[in-house]
């Protein structure tokens, strides 16, 4: 797919430039964000420029991943990244992604990775066709499960060794938010197993 170009309010959703390269590092000089992402730890200036360069452009020609810098519209500052993942499964019957995204230690609190969801959803539901996305984080991950969660998540448990992490395997909490969450529409009809009360 060619990259697209997603905005709201306060940000625009674009892909990565190379004179993005030296925020991306900055950024990901944050314990927190190689803690509980699959970025390189340490991370360089080349880990950077190939994440950039390559990595993104590559994944968005070979429909594998489409990541989008995450910047404000007033001043481009870096705000984070957001990426929709595992788009194989874009295919019928499946029909289904993962969200996933990191915030710049210095742009957390203000709602921006919420705000960017929003839209990041709105696209994968009307444009792409996505029938379930999928969330997942290492359990105890209380920032991104909230930014999930007001992003509309459900959230449906606890994967048991999801996440290998140096090397040690952690558990994961998952949810997921489907079409109709939002009151919109899919194209294959759902039908929740009935729960008993």
């Amino acid at each position: 797919m060619e990259p697209v170009r997603l905005t709201t309010e306060r940000l625009v959703l674009r892909p990565f430039t190379s004179a993005d390269v030296l925020a991306v590092h900055a950024a990901c000089q944050d314990p927190d964000i190689p803690r509980y992402t699959g970025v390189p730890s340490p991370y360089t200036p080349e880990d950077a420029r190939v994440f950039v360069e390559e990595a993104c452009p590559r994944d968005w020609a070979e429909d594998s991943t489409y990541t989008f810098g995450v910047f404000t519209r007033d001043g481009e500052r870096l705000a984070g990244s957001m990426s929709l993942v595992r788009l194989a499964q874009l295919r019928a019957p499946e029909r289904q992604a993962e969200l996933g995204y990191w915030t710049a230690k210095e742009q957390r609190g203000r709602g921006y990775t919420v705000e960017a969801a929003h839209e990041v959803i709105r696209w994968a539901f009307e444009d792409l066709g996505v029938e379930r996305l999928e969330w997942y984080a290492e359990a105890g991950n209380e920032a991104s499960r909230g930014v999930a969660l007001k992003a509309g998540f459900r959230m449906e448990g606890t994967l048991r060794s999801k996440i290998p992490y140096n090397g040690t395997r952690r558990d994961a909490w998952i949810g997921s938010l489907l079409p109709s969450d939002l009151g919109m529409p899919t194209r294959a009809p759902y039908l929740p197993f009935p729960e008993r009360g």
